[in-house]
């Protein structure tokens, strides 16, 4: 019997996960079915960050290199268990080269050249002993000492790849098997940078090093390549023969990238914590590829790591593990592109609804915000947005897959709302609060919603932090779900010149004919929980309101004493 694995987060090399007893999910029968399963020269697999690429590509280097004895590493997996002969076959008995290209970026192309040479100079140490291997050309040779020592001109960068596997080649007789993860980042850092030229020479040093190396290349056996987006237009693919990709959208091997429910069900059990499976469910799962459904990895893995720090049956809250990992750039930009309206559609999927577009793997990274399909297409691609049913179409059902992502898109929709305040409407909200005007304070309170939200009302939690963003803008010192009597108010005021406080319980209302009930009910929570009766000292007077939603309409009422 096995012993207890532990739960690492953060590694994503397979040798280092398996030798410090980390649990993994087994995903190695892909490599069965890729070599049993298609002919393919060059094969790639597109899924958003925190999918388990690396891992995965790390999985396949560890099995395939000659350099290495793995049966140690895999005598557990499903590939040495069910499929023995293919281990004979496969496992160790080719060349093979990995780089990963996810940390090359920079604010300037020298920059970035520099960090990709860095990344070849790296794999040339790697594969030291190939410089003064006897059979290796000489040329050969002075080229890859040029290329460690990271003096190699932008030819000999783009060639890289290439004279390494040729000298690999000449060492073991055998093709090589070329690994490239997260091939697209250089591109996407560069378009980040709203620099056209900066993306131009990238895109050249990208294009031609994948180019020459699986598209003209006697040394190599077979190719897989990940990133995010399938970069056509680019033609950086153009021309590879035996070329497939595998998008989000394609049946084959969609069960290989993300955690199913029945591999996060076992998960959990591994580490006594099946009861915790819903709350996975609801806030990191949704996402389906081809036609699997997948929970995202990284947040699983994320939220068990927390979990055990609690003791007994104390149940952590979730967090939103995606947003610490990303600037979420492209959802930002979607939403303020000042030629593009999606609000409506936006609106049915905070809703829970769906909307049906129309799907394009033609992308490119300084075109993505040229059309609405274009925007739509990569966010399905980069994982805010996730297929409602299988994808069969160019045409696809589209909706927000979890709790977590839904959460970014309301985050980005408050900061679109703070952008598009009208101030006059606001200053003479925040009067009428003061003054304890309440007429005022509900028209002003309905014109800044109706007038600048054209997006779902999500909820009390959201006019909460809209009304504690007004405030806080306004130069006030908002608490929000303070501590206070037998429970926690919504919202406390303090206008310290003036020594005055402004206690606010907030309602949603199921219709607009509750709006008056549900502020006498808001008031009634205050009076009960003795929120009224904590006064910080110095403060000479508290006004209280209860405040009430229904949709785009306010209304705000004040307790009478």
């Amino acid at each position: 019997m096995t012993s207890r694995k532990d739960i690492v987060v953060g590694i994503d090399n397979y040798d280092d996960l398996i030798n410090e007893n980390g649990y993994y999910v087994d995903k190695t029968e892909l490599l069965y079915d890729l070599l049993t399963g298609s002919k393919k020269k060059v094969s790639l697999f597109t899924r958003p960050r925190r999918f388990g690429k690396t891992l995965t590509m790390s999985m396949m280097e560890s099995f395939f290199d000659i350099g290495k004895n793995s049966s140690e590493v895999f005598r557990e997996r499903n590939i040495f268990l069910n499929h023995p002969e293919f281990c004979a076959e496969w496992m160790n008995q080719y060349p093979t080269l990995f780089i990963s290209f996810k940390d090359i970026e920079g604010l300037t192309f020298e920059t970035a050249l520099k960090k990709l040479k860095a990344v070849i100079a790296d794999l040339c140490k790697k594969h030291e002993y190939l410089a003064k291997a006897p059979e290796v050309n000489a040329a050969d040779a002075e080229i890859f000492q040029r290329l460690m020592f990271k003096n190699g001109d932008i030819e000999e960068v783009q060639n890289s790849l290439k004279t390494l596997m040729r000298m690999m080649h000449a060492v073991y007789r055998k093709p090589v098997i070329l690994l490239i993860d997260e091939y697209d980042v250089p591109l996407a850092k560069a378009a980040a940078s709203r620099n056209k030229e900066f993306y131009a020479q990238m895109l050249d040093v990208i294009r031609g090093l994948m180019s020459i190396s699986v598209k003209t290349n006697d040394f190599l056996k077979f190719s897989v390549i990940t990133g995010c987006l399938r970069i056509s237009k680019e033609s950086i693919f153009t021309g590879v023969n035996n070329f497939a990709c595998y998008s989000v959208t394609s049946m084959k091997y969609s069960q290989y990238f993300g955690f199913t429910a029945s591999e996060v069900q076992r998960l959990l059990e591994a580490f006594e914590m099946s009861d915790k499976y819903e709350v996975l469910k609801k806030w990191y799962d949704g996402y389906i590829f081809g036609n699997t459904e997948v929970f995202c990895p990284w947040d699983v893995v994320s939220y068990i790591d927390s979990a055990m720090e609690f003791d007994g049956d104390e149940i952590p809250e979730p967090e939103n593990f995606w947003a610490d990992t990303s600037s979420n750039t492209l959802l930002n930009d979607f939403i303020n592109h000042s030629e593009i309206d999606a609000s409506a559609k936006f609106e049915v999927l905070l809703n829970g609804g769906t909307i049906t577009e129309e799907i394009t793997n033609e992308l490119t990274y300084d075109s993505l915000a040229d059309s609405e399909r274009n925007l739509w297409s990569v966010l399905l691609m980069t994982g805010y947005v996730s297929s409602a049913e299988k994808c069969t179409r160019k045409a696809v059902k589209l909706r927000i897959p979890n709790a977590e992502i839904a959460e970014l898109f309301r985050d980005a929709v408050v900061r679109k709302f703070e952008k598009t305040l009208d101030d006059s409407k606001v200053d003479a909200f925040v009067t009428a609060m003061w003054n304890e005007d309440t007429v005022t304070a509900s028209e002003m309170l309905s014109d800044i919603l109706w007038n600048s939200i054209s997006y779902f009302d999500y909820g009390e939690d959201y006019y909460h932090g809209m009304l504690n963003g007004i405030f806080t803008a306004r130069g006030f010192s908002p608490d929000s779900n303070d501590e206070a009597g037998l429970g926690r108010l919504d919202l406390r005021v303090k206008n310290r010149p003036e020594r005055i406080l402004l206690l606010l319980e907030f309602k949603r209302s199921k219709k607009k004919e509750d709006l008056d009930s549900d502020c006498d009910e808001a008031i009634g929570q205050i009076l009960k929980n003795g929120y009224d009766r904590l006064i910080p000292e110095g403060y000479e007077k508290q006004i209280v309101y209860g405040v009430a939603f229904f949709g785009k309409t306010a209304r705000v009422k004040i307790l009478k004493r």
